[in-house]
């Protein structure tokens, strides 16, 4: 299942208002995660505030609790092809490469409190399914 910036912040902030909710779902879904450097270089940004979030994240990135994959290297074009679709969002990279992703690998799950993932289309029409959704309102 692919993972964008909110749930990751979130089950690293423990003041976060979507924290339990992340982390009940991680508890009972025993899923293969995996992320994108975008998503994962904003996530660190938002945890600015503290060097030990920072460090517990990438130690459980590190002890295999997610995956940060590469996207295709010719995978620009898709990539600003998405951001401009979506500009009236706007889209972010984080997000273009988090639908990116999900169509290099055909994954069509993604974990995400973010609305924008209930716009947001493949090339082929089809919507990423969001199991997480129905628990962040």
């Amino acid at each position: 299942m692919i993972v964008d910036a909110g749930p990751l912040l979130a089950l690293f902030n423990l003041a976060d208002r979507h924290h339990q909710a992340c982390v009940s779902f991680l508890r009972g879904n025993e899923v293969a995660l995996v992320t994108t450097w975008p998503v994962l270089t904003e996530v660190m940004h938002l945890l600015r505030y503290s060097v030990d979030a920072q460090l517990r994240l990438l130690s459980w990135i590190d002890r295999g609790g997610l995956a940060v994959a590469e996207l295709e290297q010719g995978c620009i074009g898709a990539v600003a092809g998405l951001i401009d679709k979506y500009r009236d969002r706007p889209m972010d990279l984080a997000d273009a490469s988090v639908v990116q992703l999900a169509v290099q690998t055909g994954c069509r799950e993604v974990l995400s409190i973010d609305s924008d993932f209930d716009i947001y289309r493949l090339p082929d029409g089809a919507w990423l399914a969001n199991p997480l959704r129905d628990n962040t309102h």
